[in-house]
């Protein structure tokens, strides 16, 4: 996926990266081509929301919960029901297939 991002990109263009969770047990990665990083040169930079954390976190907060409060902003929410549905929820994260935040219920709220 990254090779056709770059493949796209403009000169001097930027790439963030940050949360590859379904990369940290992929043992079948290949080399990346960096020729057009170089032609192009594409800055590529990782970061971790820490970095971040002690001068935004006051205003993302009061921001977001309000968004959150007026419905400017949706959680989207991939749920598992039952406590045998814990492996493959966990697996599913290393795996790419979630989408949104992950949540095991244990109980059935629509009972």
């Amino acid at each position: 996926m990254l090779e056709a991002v770059i493949a796209n990109m403009n000169t001097f263009g930027r790439v963030a990266v940050c949360g590859a969770t379904s990369e940290y047990t992929d043992i079948s990665r290949g080399s990346l081509d960096l020729v057009n990083v170089i032609y192009k040169r594409i800055a590529i930079k990782g970061f971790l929301f820490t970095d971040f954390m002690i001068h935004h976190f006051p205003d993302f907060m009061a921001k977001t919960s309000n968004y959150l409060r007026t419905g400017e902003l949706k959680v989207i929410e991939d749920i598992s029901l039952g406590m045998e549905s814990v492996p493959s929820a966990f697996v599913g994260l290393f795996n790419g297939s979630n989408v949104g935040k992950k949540i095991v219920s244990l109980i059935d709220e629509e009972d």
